[in-house]
């Protein structure tokens, strides 16, 4: 699977239906889009942000178009131009991954920052179609309704450099154009939505948007997931763990002492795993190694409860 990319990620728009709100800095699961997104992308080489600089979960270098707002192929073109700059198409305002480019990356992921359900999952999807296919000079995911999005699309560097150039000579620049052109200029392959994923193109346009994202993330089958993700990303923890396995831990103690026991003996348990992670364990092996412990010791006292009565 090809592995060296950088990507673009679109922040910048007014996002009028939602009054002109900030929309990259609201939450969803207690993150701001933005850093959801980032998370998704987090393989990149360097990632450029279209937008105002504002505190994210990884340094990304802020770019910004010629004139701000002026719609996602300028921002598009300006985000390339910050990677490889050889056009005069946008302007670098902020770096804080480097200065210099060290070549053109062979793929670029380009993605809008309002996409609270894009997981990596989709993103390798995308890279792994645009290697598997060398004569494609993008991968657009489509969306369950067959539809096309080019924000979520990974392409290659030379042909998407073409394609905005050809349309800048066709339309005298790049403003307030339509991102259809852009497809109509490259050859595609397509990328449907995966069952893992289904919703990795729900976009945020209005707050009827926000509230339906805010509560599908609650929904039973996501909320601890996403509960979890965000915590580590409180923390600055960046660490795998078997949640299943803390899960069992938790129900063997309140079970098999006192419910309260639940939440301390899964505290004891991080603190002994970070304990054995200073000491040079593995993080995910030493909280896998103190919960097997813990386990079993809640286990040896529910059995001599069990012999008691």
């Amino acid at each position: 699977m090809t592995t060296a990319h950088d990507a673009v990620v679109l922040a910048g728009g007014a996002a009028r239906r939602l009054g002109g709100v900030d929309k990259p800095g609201v939450r969803v699961g207690g993150r701001p889009l933005l850093d959801r997104v980032l998370a998704a992308c987090a393989g990149a080489r360097r990632t450029v942000v279209v937008g105002d600089p504002r505190p994210t979960v990884r340094p990304v270098r802020w770019t910004r178009e010629e004139r701000a707002r002026s719609g996602p192929l300028a921002a598009l073109d300006a985000g390339v131009t910050a990677l490889l700059p050889s056009t005069d198409a946008g302007t670098a305002t902020d770096g804080a991954t480097g200065t210099a480019t060290d070549g053109a990356p062979e793929v670029l992921l380009a993605l809008s920052a309002d996409l609270p359900f894009l997981g990596d999952a989709t993103v390798r999807r995308l890279l792994a179609a645009l290697d598997a296919a060398p004569d494609a000079e993008a991968a657009l995911f489509t969306d369950p309704e067959g539809r096309d999005q080019p924000l979520v699309a990974a392409y290659r560097t030379a042909p998407l450099r073409r394609a905005l150039d050809g349309i800048r000579r066709a339309h005298q620049g790049l403003d307030d154009l339509p991102l259809r052109l852009l497809g109509e200029r490259l050859r595609p392959v397509r990328v449907p939505a995966d069952p893992e994923e289904p919703l990795a193109s729900f976009d945020c346009d209005t707050w009827e948007d926000i509230a339906t994202a805010r509560a599908r993330i609650r929904d039973h089958g996501a909320v601890l997931d996403e509960w979890i993700t965000a915590v580590k990303t409180e923390l600055g923890i960046d660490l795998d763990v078997d949640t299943g396995v803390l899960l069992d831990l938790a129900r063997d103690a309140a079970h098999g002492v006192a419910r309260p026991a639940a939440p301390l003996t899964t505290f004891l348990v991080g603190y002994a795993a970070a304990k054995a992670a200073g000491d040079g364990t593995a993080p995910a092996e030493a909280v896998a190694e103190a919960s097997r412990k813990a386990a079993a010791l809640a286990q040896r006292w529910a059995a001599e409860q069990d012999e008691a009565g």
